[in-house]
């Protein structure tokens, strides 16, 4: 892998490749990264950009200061949640009418993360409340550090899940722990997020990146990207199928398209040769004429 750094330039988030890792931070400690539609457009550039980007493997999604984000801001007050009384952000175009009144922001966040060809760590380092936890949820594997703390508010504010987080959570801990989470309200520990299975693993603070990095960094030496992209997409997809004949008709088309490709032949070579293998295809070019296979519908 390279050892050079690249970065780009946002107003409310941090982007930088290292290594292979791209390490998204949201950048408004002075508000605990509280999301804002600004935020929004920014990460949804981010991701189209990550997706591009055959440099990138793997992506760290984490919060600047003591917060991972402290959930939608609240700075309007009463009017927060009305879309009837928000124009739209700074940047976006003339013609998305969606911006107003018809799409979650939080939810097409979630959406293009659900997209992504590369998979997504979050080190959540501190409170994760809101939208801060439900944009987490689509997202591969989440870490916490011991004093993240989390909440699915929605209910103690008046408003209801969002960024798609009814589909994601009752899949991620099972429909008795989100009914819990979900309808008490309550911000709960790292340690309780733990056993509940909505995080793999709690770290001392100053300890949460590097372990983050070190399972980016696993990835990103010893995978396949196309595999790896085609892996995420087919159990996510699995996930709402009534057969597992469903899988095995995608399984099939993948493992033979897989099977005659230049990666097959390094990963065996490699494991033979008992050297780390150099992988060459990339998700943006070499994926399958099939890929995406699942019917995508326009919002309506």
């Amino acid at each position: 892998m390279s050892d050079e750094s690249t970065a780009v330039d946002y107003e409310q988030i941090d982007y930088e490749v290292s290594d292979s890792i791209c390490t998204i931070t949201l950048d408004r400690p002075d508000r605990l990264n509280a999301f804002t539609a600004r935020m929004m457009l920014e990460l949804l550039d981010a991701f189209d950009r990550i997706d591009a980007d055959d440099e990138v493997r793997v992506v760290i999604v984490t919060g600047r200061g003591r917060a991972f984000c402290a959930g939608a801001d609240l700075e309007s007050g009463g009017d927060t949640f009305d879309a009837t009384k928000r124009g739209k952000p700074e940047g976006a175009a003339s013609s998305d009418d969606d911006m107003v009144g018809r799409r979650d922001g939080g939810g097409r966040v979630a959406l293009r993360i659900f997209e992504s060809t590369k998979p997504v760590i979050a080190a959540i380092n501190g409170p994760a409340v809101g939208v801060g936890v439900t944009m987490t949820l689509p997202m591969d594997i989440r870490l916490a550090s011991e004093s993240a703390r989390l909440g699915f508010v929605f209910a103690r504010r008046g408003i209801t899940m969002e960024a798609t987080s009814s589909w994601f959570l009752p899949r991620l801990v099972g429909v008795s722990q989100a009914f819990e989470w979900v309808h008490t309200g309550r911000v709960f520990p790292a340690a309780e997020a733990l056993a509940g299975g909505l995080v793999r693993s709690v770290h001392p603070d100053d300890e949460l990146i590097d372990v983050a990095r070190a399972l980016a960094t696993e990835i990103a030496e010893n995978t396949s990207g196309v595999s790896v992209a085609l892996n995420r997409q087919m159990m996510w997809r699995m996930l709402g199928a009534d057969h597992p004949m469903e899988a095995h008709k995608i399984d099939s088309r993948a493992i033979r398209y897989m099977g005659s490709s230049p990666d097959v032949r390094e990963g065996v070579e490699a494991f033979l040769e008992k050297r780390p293998p150099r992988f060459t295809m990339s998700p943006s070019t070499d994926l399958p004429d099939f890929y995406p296979w699942w019917d995508e519908r326009p919002f309506e």
